[in-house]
């Protein structure tokens, strides 16, 4: 018997292996039974569930394919989301009304801020997971989603028609081919195949042809991908053995216990699911030279590690970390997968050793002497094209409608997949109505770094975000991603619920009016003194100090202020969101004002936009050397600033481009003049002829 939602009511049917294939899902009682969708989302891990929820949300009838429903929302590798510069993705994913932020809050079992040591702009939201819990409620989500329809099936090949004039591209797709040799139509397809395409997975010296262990990989839609002209090339990553939760000693290891209080990762919501104190804890132990013995020992049984399709730089597997880094000690954590789960992960133990040595290995760790392995680490293989193939809007640039979002595009980690795949679904959804992209420059978010490095840069490695990797880290903080993107995502995606807008239109005016209330309280220095002895205030010379200056010291808070001046300041001390976002406004103020004005300067460069059907090979207009247009020709910059983060693209290139640019605009400003100056002097000949 195999269950699924049908017309919006659970129903039950026996199916053939051949009626699988065809078993629709519908969240949405009034969805029809119809070849034709407006999009096509292709796989359903942390991209697609993303996608084809921005894209349903946008108000576009969407179908989600994937291989087999009961895996929609699965984590595939680790149980946890967040971190350093992961976390301000998931912010922003919820700014949006993405999904994951809200399903990690009902589903999360350890929660904690990293990097707290620094300031709040580079703070990591990170929580541990109850895998099951969030394959439910992501399920539980998805399938009760209005205007999505989800159904079981394997894409083999695109359907393919003329491509529209007024647009860049070869051809346009118009739909899906799927195994079993039916079609389904769309005015636009997502591709989210994670590690489907052609992926192969890697124990020891074995390899066989999987996506993700026990789940077939997609050949025919890779063939499809490269016979239409697709760069594709080829990358690694690997996971971890399971070990049996009652065979460790955790009573010799360092016990990491959650915040109390946890912080969520949705803007909407004010607690988690769980009390801090029914969390669940984590623990640390450490490699030591044995293990690194066995490694080297065995590097021969080893063709994962022997490959040179590139892995993740900053997630290595261990053989990795035993060649580049050899003699150190490296931390393993080993982490729950759930609340009611008898497994382990051990993070920081990515391995493809077969699997007697994975056992050996194991037992060599302190705390992990009679461990027990329930499944073994593996290596996965598989296919990604290249990113500059891309616009920032995720659409590519050979095939209309078509948008890839995730693991295809070359990134690694689930919020960097979520992050494409909402962008994705809006832009898609857009695309079918005729309206502009919705793109997040590298100035306004976390998201916007992610596509405009891939997009200009490219990636031979899996990319992984960092706050590093961000310019302007002090405005583009984890708890001011609403005011940054969920006003854009309302008026110009209209992917964002009336219920969002409101309370982040409630905060923006709180905060706006709680800094007006800082700035009008001033008092002098000596004064603040008495009223706050807590603060480390000079008593040297008694100048005057407003509470928002005064707030700005890291003792004071808005409890305290608000005890030396409980009103006006009391009322603000009531949400305590509210309270922390008015701290970290005043910590970062008056460094803020200068980080605007290099802002403005970046959007001024972003403004200038570089003409779509641009042929760079045989522009004749501007002086470009044969290399800078290649690499023009192939990123295909939509901007004079996004053509300048290319690497080859010389200063003297950019110059003559933004020459060109402007002597284009320059010209058609004078082509639209002319109508008006004729429609000028119309209008004067009829005026002197009512005078005469």
């Amino acid at each position: 018997m195999f269950s699924f939602r049908s017309c919006g009511r659970w129903v039950a049917a026996s199916l053939t292996k051949q009626q699988v294939s065809l078993a629709r899902l519908s969240g949405d009682s009034a969805a029809p039974w119809t070849p034709h969708f407006e999009v096509v989302v292709i796989g359903g891990g942390h991209a697609g569930t993303e996608a084809a929820a921005a894209a349903a949300r946008c108000g576009s009838r969407t179908l989600l394919l994937t291989h087999r429903v009961d895996t929609i929302g699965q984590m595939s590798c680790n149980p946890s989301f967040g971190g350093i510069g992961k976390g301000h993705l998931m912010r922003e994913v919820d700014a949006l009304d993405g999904l994951c932020s809200r399903i990690c809050d009902q589903s999360g079992v350890h929660f904690k801020v990293l990097n707290r040591r620094k300031g709040p702009a580079v703070w990591g939201l990170r929580a541990q997971i109850d895998r099951k819990l969030y394959k439910q409620n992501m399920q539980k989500e998805i399938l009760n989603t209005r205007l999505l329809t989800v159904q079981e099936g394997a894409v083999e090949n695109l359907i393919l028609t003329e491509p529209e004039p007024e647009h860049t591209g070869k051809c346009r797709v118009s739909g899906v081919v799927l195994a079993d040799g039916s079609k389904i139509y769309a005015d636009s397809v997502i591709l989210t195949t994670g590690t489907f395409l052609r992926g192969m997975i890697v124990i020891g010296l074995e390899m066989y042809p999987a996506g993700r262990l026990g789940d077939q990989p997609s050949i025919g839609l890779a063939q499809t991908l490269e016979n239409l002209g697709f760069v594709v090339g080829r990358l690694k990553t690997g996971t971890p053995p399971r070990i049996a939760k009652e065979s460790i000693n955790f009573s010799i290891l360092n016990k990491q216990t959650p915040d109390n209080p946890s912080i969520p990762f949705s803007f909407i919501n004010e607690t988690v699911w769980i009390k801090p104190e029914d969390q669940l804890p984590c623990y640390l132990t450490h490699t030591n030279p044995r293990v690194d013995e066995i490694v080297l020992e065995n590097l021969h049984l080893n063709s994962h590690i022997k490959e040179t399709t590139r892995g993740p730089r900053y997630c290595p597997s261990i053989e990795s970390k035993v060649l580049r880094f050899p003699n150190r000690v490296h931390q393993v954590w080993l982490e729950p997968e759930g609340m009611d789960s008898d497994l382990i992960y051990p993070q920081g133990l990515s391995v493809t050793l077969p699997v007697e040595l994975q056992e050996k290995m194991i037992t060599c760790i302190r705390g992990l002497e009679k461990a027990k392995m329930i499944h073994p680490g593996y290596g996965v293989q598989y296919d990604y094209l290249d990113p500059r193939q891309i616009t920032p809007s995720l659409e590519t640039h050979l095939v209309q409608r078509l948008f890839f979002a995730g693991q295809i595009n070359g990134t690694t980690g689930y919020e960097e997949a979520a992050a494409q795949g909402v962008i994705a679904g809006i832009n898609a959804s857009l695309r079918v109505r005729s309206k502009p992209p919705f793109v997040i420059s590298r100035t306004e978010g976390y998201i916007g770094v992610l596509i405009d490095d891939l997009t200009t840069l490219g990636t031979n490695e899996p990319y992984r975000m960092f706050t590093s990797r961000a310019e302007f880290r002090l405005s583009l903080r984890p708890d001011n991603a609403d005011s940054r993107l969920t006003f854009r995502g309302y008026r110009e995606a209209g992917c964002v619920s009336q219920q969002r807008y409101e309370r982040a239109s409630w905060m923006k005016s709180s905060l706006e009016e709680g800094i007006s209330v800082l700035k009008s309280i001033e008092f002098l220095s000596s004064k603040w003194k008495k009223l706050i002895p807590e603060a480390s205030i000079s008593m040297g010379k008694s100048v005057h100090l407003r509470a928002l200056d005064v707030l700005k010291y890291e003792e004071v808070d808005m409890e305290l202020l608000a005890r030396a001046v409980p009103e006006p300041l009391k009322k603000y001390t009531k949400c305590r969101e509210v309270a922390e976002r008015l701290k970290i406004e005043a910590t970062y103020e008056s460094v803020l004002f200068h980080q605007q004005q290099e802002i403005k300067d970046i959007q001024r460069d972003e403004a200038l936009q570089l003409p779509k059907d641009l042929d760079y090979l045989t522009l004749k207009d501007v002086s470009l050397s044969c290399e800078v247009r290649e690499k023009l020709h192939f990123s295909r910059p939509q901007t004079i600033g996004a053509a300048s983060r290319i690497p080859g693209v010389t200063p003297a290139a950019i110059i003559n481009l933004l020459r060109f640019v402007k002597t284009t605009q320059q010209r058609q400003a004078s082509v639209n003049e002319l109508p008006k100056t004729n429609q000028c002097l119309y209008d004067t000949n009829k005026l002197e002829e009512r005078e005469l």
